[in-house]
């Protein structure tokens, strides 16, 4: 018998109540109502159950006998010990060390390390075609969604309407468990959602288009470690990404957008591609 099982009998033979916390999970369906039987059953009085289990209850093993000390055949006096210590170094003719200090030694670190500090970012995501996500650090506003339209209109992405905006923060719960590896959990979280959306609303993703490379705003900051981008590859989705400046910064300087038109010629080629690819299946 577990110990939360005889707790839980002992507490019911004594007439106590025992009571459970319950939270419900972000996104989780919701639990089917059901109809208790409200029908008291007859029982043991507490009184008798709870004797019960102190008859039942296994008496502990007798612990067991202590061995007893080893004593020493002949006991060394302090001058035969002396004795025998300056004939060694006779012998040697190497004076003995003297003892040194133990406080110069480095101080021995503390096994439990300081957790590490936790991520907390926002994303929003609009998937183009199906196809291709567009990742975005923070809220998205309506003027950067106006932005992206026009853009991918003019790149021949779309067709000047936006499919509408999934959002994500990390983490889900606020009063969430520490982690060992608070990196880790947010790629995994991430990909998780992002695996979950695609599933739910039959996306077969095959690029990531991240707009936010030149943003040092926190969010950004975190969504960039979560992606781990290396070689124009994202490891933790394990799907190719073309990345550009977030969108506040086109909205604020017309020269970004100038510079960014060739990538955005070359995108759209990319775009035809695929589509001719998806044709020809």
């Amino acid at each position: 018998m577990t110990p939360e099982v005889a707790r839980r009998h002992y507490l019911e033979a004594m007439g106590i109540t025992a009571w459970a916390c319950r939270y419900q999970l972000p996104n989780a369906r919701p639990t089917d109502a059901c109809e208790w039987d409200d029908t008291p059953a007859a029982t043991t009085p507490p009184r008798e159950r709870l004797q019960a289990l102190l008859d039942d209850a296994p008496t502990p093993p007798p612990k067991p006998a202590a061995p007893p000390p080893v004593a020493d055949d002949v006991p060394a006096s302090p001058s035969a010990v002396r004795a025998l210590l300056d004939d060694r170094e006779k012998a040697s003719g190497k004076p003995t060390a003297p003892a040194t200090s133990t406080s110069d030694e480095t101080p021995a670190v503390s096994p439990h390390a300081a957790p590490a500090k936790p991520l907390t970012f926002h994303v929003s995501c609009v998937c183009i075609g199906g196809r291709w996500l567009s990742l975005h650090a923070g809220d998205l506003s309506a003027d950067a969604q106006r932005l992206l339209a026009n853009i991918c209109q003019a790149a021949g992405l779309a067709d000047g309407a936006l499919p509408e905006v999934t959002r994500f923060k990390w983490p889900p719960m606020a009063n969430a468990f520490a982690s060992d590896d608070p990196l880790e959990e947010a790629r995994e979280g991430v990909s998780a959602f992002i695996n979950g959306a695609a599933s739910r609303q039959h996306w077969q993703l095959e690029k990531i288009l991240w707009w936010g490379a030149d943003a040092a705003d926190p969010d950004s900051e975190s969504l960039s470690k979560v992606l781990d981008v290396d070689d124009d590859r994202s490891r933790t989705l394990g799907l190719p990404v073309w990345q550009a400046p977030a969108l506040t910064t086109l909205l604020e300087s017309p020269a970004a957008k100038r510079a960014l038109w060739p990538e955005l010629c070359a995108l759209a080629k990319g775009w035809q591609a695929s589509s001719l690819a998806h044709e020809d299946r």
